[in-house]
């Protein structure tokens, strides 16, 4: 079996590779071509969502190749022109790519994405770079919310073992610490990408000895620094709370150590936290912090919160890796301009009776428009790629769908969401540390409105369109418009 580890590059839909060898026997191989990747919902019904998974996307891009198997392989099918595959033997990517960075707060309809490439390399590229933001930036919208819910308290990600596969653990451990939790369970991710691995025994280490108080002194003696015990194995405030103070004081106490936890994994979390806190407070360790897990999500946490339950961490596992309540994020990938002869860019656009899939023609850059006095976000602008901002000058923005609702924006900064990446097929893009990633995201977070992270019924941030993107698009659903009208 071939080694796919480092070489994905056969990572594509099958119909990527036939439309390849017909660009290439129809002439269309050089062929400059536009593609836009983006999103047409919030995940959950938010208000947003967060950019993920373009570090990926880079590493893949620059060792995109096919290998003699790769060759012999589509050779076997029967389908492709020899002297096309001659051509895939000394393929590499020679276009240009924009996109925010990750940790971007982002909306529907933008591009987090835009391709200018030969037509052959902008399609080859769609899978893997949907796979890498699909899959990514789900999480890190899922996390994002949860961490909010949790209100400051740490939360970390539990949820390797019950993820769709080795990769959707560890780069939805990499996703979810962009998006705002403190840690993983998923020691590879550490290892790999620097996310915190934490963790410290489960329900076995406890069921391993003769008894609760053995195992939680065994622990202790063996990690006085990092004692974190598992109480509800057998009574929470019968057993599990006693025989950890009594460990606490036998154990800590003597060697000065006031830092410890326990956790809780079932039961009803509310009322046992508010026992546990007065029960540890009572007996003097009030430095004892409490880690609760057990299928938590953002609407769970939300509540027990506002119930007053004494919760220090969380530890979210299924509900998170997977992001069970919305688990597509469902962007797409859409030609939305080509190349004539002359280098002249002709805007296309894909129509469907099913108005939110109509696309966004031309080569475009978005604009985010934030208040000077504020720091928060009023609008994106999508404008065509030759458009500029002058922030100095007021600017007014209408909806556009519904025309008529116009807002005149004063006293504000434009930001291009939209970086160089690659240029003519180098890297032009520094790629930042994980940490800096999540940095950048918790300033996008700080940068938008509360009501636009309500978790339901959220303010509906606009994205609009200037004029002149406005009216090109408007003029060619007319023309779609009166083709239709003369069948």
């Amino acid at each position: 079996m071939k080694d796919i580890s480092r070489n994905l590059t056969m990572l594509f839909d099958f119909y990527e590779i036939t439309m390849g060898n017909g660009y290439f026997k129809s002439g269309y191989a050089d062929r400059i071509v536009y593609f836009d990747l983006f999103y047409r919902d919030n995940p959950d019904n938010g208000g947003y969502a967060v950019a993920a998974g373009l570090e990926q996307i880079i590493e893949y891009i620059e060792n995109l190749s096919f290998d003699g198997d790769d060759i012999e392989y589509l050779r076997s099918k029967g389908y492709f022109d020899e002297e096309f595959l001659n051509y895939l033997s000394t393929f590499r990517f020679t276009g240009d790519i924009w996109a925010v960075p990750e940790g971007t707060v982002v909306f529907p309809g933008e591009p987090l994405i835009t391709v200018r490439a030969k037509a052959i390399e902008a399609q080859f590229i769609e899978t893997y770079m949907l796979l890498m933001i699909n899959h990514q930036s789900l999480i890190a919208t899922k996390a994002a919310r949860i961490t909010r819910a949790a209100r400051g308290r740490a939360v970390s990600e539990f949820g390797s073992r019950r993820a769709q596969g080795a990769d959707a653990a560890i780069l939805g451990a990499r996703a979810a610490y962009i998006g705002g939790c403190n840690s993983t369970a998923c020691a590879i991710a550490d290892q790999v990408y620097g996310v915190p691995a934490t963790g410290t025994m489960a329900h076995s280490w406890v069921q391993m000895f003769d008894d609760e108080y053995t195992a939680f002194k065994t622990y202790c003696e063996i990690y006085p620094n990092n004692a974190t015990l598992l109480i509800d194995t057998y009574n929470v405030l019968n057993s599990g709370v006693p025989n950890a103070i009594k460990v606490f004081n036998e154990v800590l106490k003597p060697l000065g150590i006031t830092k410890c936890g326990v956790r809780l994994d079932s039961g009803d979390i509310t009322y046992l936290t508010k026992k546990v806190r007065k029960m540890l407070d009572d007996a003097g360790w009030n430095e004892c912090k409490i880690i609760v897990s057990n299928s938590l999500d953002e609407y769970i946490i939300r509540e027990i919160i506002r119930q007053g339950a004494e919760v220090d961490a969380f530890g979210v596992g299924e509900r998170l890796i997977t992001a069970k309540s919305h688990p597509v994020f469902g962007a797409v990938y859409k030609l939305c301009a080509v190349e004539n002869e002359n280098g002249e860019i002709i805007p296309r656009i894909k129509i469907s009776e099913n108005v939110g899939k109509i696309t966004t023609p031309h080569f475009k850059k978005v604009y985010r428009l934030r208040g000077r006095d504020t720091g928060k976000a009023e609008a994106d602008l999508i404008c065509l790629y030759d458009e500029t901002v002058d922030d100095s000058m007021p600017i007014e923005l209408f909806d556009p769908e519904y025309t008529w609702k116009r807002k005149t924006l004063e006293n504000y900064t434009a930001e291009e969401l939209l970086v160089p990446i690659f240029k003519n097929g180098e890297l032009v893009y520094e790629v930042p540390t994980l940490e800096e990633i999540r940095a950048h995201h918790q300033k996008e977070m700080n940068g938008m409105w509360d009501e636009v992270k309500r978790f339901t019924n959220p303010h509906n941030y606009y994205v609009d369109l200037s004029q002149k993107l406005w009216d090109i698009k408007n003029g060619l659903l007319q023309k779609a418009g009166t083709r239709d009208n003369r069948k």
